[in-house]
């Protein structure tokens, strides 16, 4: 039973490390909320349904496909991985930085099938960046044990030879991040980095879930970056546009939507579950003056199919004017 526990408990020194990297106030929420709202099926965060927190309904969709001989077939596709390139050209871009590449990552639900994750490691292994960033889902459940997507997770950094930033996602604790960071990925809380090539500098800001959990604040990841300095955001979804497009940022990458996972054949989208444009479901986009990008993701949710709609990882190349 311990396996599938709902709640992590935390070692008196990972609370000791979250108190300093998260905050204390910032911790205390973001617990308070994972265990009132953990096993919500409707209600809570941005939409009202949440599929993917109904297990019981799992098994049936995987009957129901096997009965169509469909299962197998969405296995394949889920596993067949596609490396796409993006060119984002940024008015604010320093000099030293034209040309940079990085390495978008996102809903990798390292758990779900080993097909899929062996897959997304030989792919990631043959990219060309110059950082890699991850826009959350570390795991395939939303709780329970963790402990088979922090070894998954190892396993892939091996694969990645620059630094890693990411943010939690609806599928991730906060309780994951001291294990993730020892393994070298830093977690955005709510913060932002400097990346610096000679002296010329990129900011990198990362908020915690905005689509479940709802532990974003934009305020306070920006607080760190000049103003005028070019910035990236990372967000696990999109949901946030509106707000983090009038907060400064250049270029938001995200994620969450799977671009649809499921899709009618030409690619439409049956539902990409997040409250927002279904022009912000996925690829490229734009809201006022910022940029965005939205990724199909590597892995897959709730069942590991995937039709019509292929997974990918990233590589955003950006350019100056």
């Amino acid at each position: 039973m311990a396996r599938y526990r709902p709640y992590p408990q935390l070692t008196s020194e990972a609370e000791a490390y979250l108190n300093l990297r998260a905050g204390r106030l910032h911790l205390w929420q973001r617990q308070g909320i994972q265990r009132d709202h953990v096993t919500r099926i409707f209600g809570r965060g941005r939409n009202f349904f949440h599929i993917e927190n109904w297990y019981s309904i799992h098994a049936l969709m995987r009957l129901a496909l096997r009965a169509l001989w469909l299962y197998e077939r969405g296995r394949r596709n889920a596993a067949a991985i596609e490396l796409t390139h993006n060119q984002v050209r940024l008015p604010r871009l320093p000099p030293a930085f034209d040309g940079w590449r990085l390495l978008h990552l996102s809903d990798i639900h390292l758990d779900m099938d080993p097909a899929i994750f062996h897959a997304l490691r030989a792919r990631v292994a043959l990219a060309d960046y110059d950082l890699c960033v991850i826009t959350g889902d570390f795991r395939a459940r939303t709780y329970g044990d963790e402990s088979r997507a922090l070894r998954a997770m190892a396993s892939l950094c091996e694969a990645i030879h620059t630094p890693i930033h990411a943010v939690l996602g609806n599928h991730d604790f906060i309780e994951m991040v001291p294990a993730l960071e020892s393994l070298g990925v830093r977690v955005l809380l709510n913060e932002s980095v400097r990346i610096a090539r000679g002296d010329d500098a990129l900011y990198v800001a990362g908020i915690d879930d905005p689509h479940y959990y709802r532990a974003d604040n934009l305020e306070k990841a920006a607080d760190g970056i000049p103003a005028g300095a070019a910035a990236i955001l990372l967000s696990h979804s999109p949901e946030v546009y509106r707000h983090a497009a009038h907060a400064g940022f250049d270029l938001m990458l995200c994620g969450h939507t799977h671009g649809g996972q499921i899709c009618l054949p030409g690619g439409l989208a049956l539902t990409y579950n997040a409250n927002c444009p279904r022009a912000l479901g996925r690829g490229p986009w734009r809201w006022g003056p910022m940029q965005g990008y939205t990724s199909r993701g590597a892995g897959s949710c709730v069942i590991p199919v995937r039709y019509n709609c292929p997974p990918e990882i990233t590589v955003h190349r950006l350019q100056r004017p």
